[in-house]
């Protein structure tokens, strides 16, 4: 199986450890992005995972990339364009001192990119599986265009897509997330979604749920997954539930439900965080993996919970984690005794 992921790939500069922004002269360079997190730990997992963005023509855009060979992650579709590269900076919270982002992301080469540069018919060659994130059209009404020609266009080819809905508040309203969402969410068969974007990017709320008390009520997510699928046509819906005691220590599950109306739920794990951005993704990866290898629902959910609860512990925003290694967690209950 051959997995496309398409999206924008960023520089992050994170403030060393906990410190504030700029507490210290010098702060973390590594690179990421929502789509490129997945294609990472697609790659780990030993899945043929391909990506395609658009970067600047220098050393930055080009060292980007060879961050994602690295880990075996195929960049040969992507193109370079005018631009510059997007960026984000990052302070991890603590305790009751929360995470902050700052996006510095406009007038990046993938959101100056046109329709025309993509010719979906040869990028979707050999690819059974396309994943792409509800931050791609929120970079220019350039991609709301270009994500509804490469969902058409793999839809027509019979090809499964994933979205994750990833509403980012910094980009965009709720309103026009939900005007442009509602309508690509049609060409989507495997939702993913956290507590928040449901109710901002489609208008579903979970009822009786509180998302900043940190108390989740986990059959309101029937609710919301039931309502997405059948107003979208959606077969799978997979909704991390995260219960964020403080910045530093969260509660940690999920859920998949089917279109046919059974809903799975996973084991519940108490993280101490050393890094949560990523987290999502990294629940997003193991999830496309557990079903392309024909996982069964009970057994996708617990595997892509454990995934993103490891991913939790380790420094950046890809996950390093084997296939293995999540397993162990699964078989041994994450006691984290030494390994030898």
């Amino acid at each position: 199986m051959k997995v496309l992921s398409f999206g924008e790939i960023l520089l992050r500069l994170a403030s060393p450890g906990y410190t504030i922004l700029f507490q210290k002269d010098c702060l973390d360079a590594t690179f990421c992005g929502g789509e490129a997190n997945v294609a990472v730990s697609l790659a780990n997992f030993g899945v043929q995972s391909e990506f395609l963005t658009v970067v600047p023509d220098n050393d930055v855009g080009r060292a980007s990339l060879n961050a994602l060979r690295y880990f075996g992650v195929d960049t040969s579709k992507t193109f370079f364009k005018n631009g510059r590269m997007g960026l984000y900076y990052l302070e991890k919270g603590a305790s009751q001192r929360p995470s902050k982002v700052i996006y510095d992301r406009a007038f990046s080469s993938i959101a100056l990119a046109e329709p025309t540069d993509f010719d979906w018919d040869t990028l979707f060659d050999g690819v059974n599986w396309f994943h792409w994130t509800g931050i791609n059209p929120a970079l220019s009404d350039n991609m709301v265009q270009i994500c509804e020609q490469a969902c058409k266009k793999a839809k027509e080819k019979g090809i499964t897509i994933s979205c994750d809905l990833n509403f980012r508040k910094n980009l965009w309203s709720s309103e026009k997330a939900q005007n442009v969402m509602s309508k690509l969410v049609q060409y989507v068969d495997v939702c993913i979604a956290n507590e928040e974007d449901a109710d901002k990017v489609l208008g579903i709320k979970a009822p009786d749920n509180d998302v900043e008390s940190g108390k989740l009520n986990k059959s309101g997510y029937e609710y919301v997954a039931k309502e997405i699928c059948e107003r979208f046509g959606c077969k799978k819906v997979a909704i991390t539930l995260r219960e964020s005691i403080n910045a530093s220590r969260n509660g940690w599950s999920g859920m998949i439900y089917d279109a046919t109306g059974v809903a799975n739920y996973s084991a519940h794990y108490d993280i101490d965080i050393v890094d949560r951005v990523g987290g999502g993704d990294s629940f997003t990866g193991a999830m496309i993996y557990s079903l392309i290898t024909g996982k069964a629902d009970k057994d996708a959910i617990e595997f892509a919970v454990a995934a993103s609860c490891l991913k939790h512990s380790i420094e950046g925003d890809f996950n390093r984690v084997t296939v293995s290694d999540v397993e162990n967690l699964i078989n041994n209950g994450g006691n984290g005794r030494v390994q030898r």
